[in-house]
């Protein structure tokens, strides 16, 4: 939806080694990475990452932030200067602890207030993001 209103590039995040199909399997790979503060290898990279100002970042929540690959992709970059605008889908928890996260990684990039989408909400919320994509620029 956010791609389709901004016209925007879209990046798949992907790691080398595949999150389970099943969802309780991924969960529990998830706690496992989290517990272990894990830095998955990615398989796909931006090449040009220098090109963009402003960075629209989507994640699901998972144990209280975004997945460990995350982590590891705005560990990979140099945001300084950037904008990050944070997404997620969750179950519960909104954003838990996720932009304090990217601000912790990415400080010296301004990131703005993020918006939470509960998943089985997702279909449906698409008043909510143009309003929230309109908010923010």
């Amino acid at each position: 939806m956010i791609q389709g209103i901004t016209e925007g590039d879209l990046f798949e995040i992907c790691t080398v080694k595949p999150y389970p199909v099943d969802y309780t399997e991924t969960t529990a790979v998830a706690a496992a990475e989290k517990r272990a503060n894990a830095r998955p290898a990615l398989s796909t990279h931006v090449l040009n990452m220098d090109q963009y100002d402003t960075i629209i970042l989507g994640y699901p929540n998972w144990w209280g932030t975004f997945p460990m690959a995350v982590f590891t992709f705005l560990e990979e970059y140099d945001f300084t200067g950037k904008t990050i605008l944070p997404f997620c889908t969750h179950e519960g928890s909104g954003l838990g602890g996720s932009e304090r996260d990217i601000r912790n990684l990415c400080p010296k990039a301004k990131v703005l207030p993020g918006l939470a989408i509960r998943g089985g909400s997702v279909k449906g919320s698409g008043v909510t993001i143009k309003s929230w994509l309109s908010k923010n620029g």
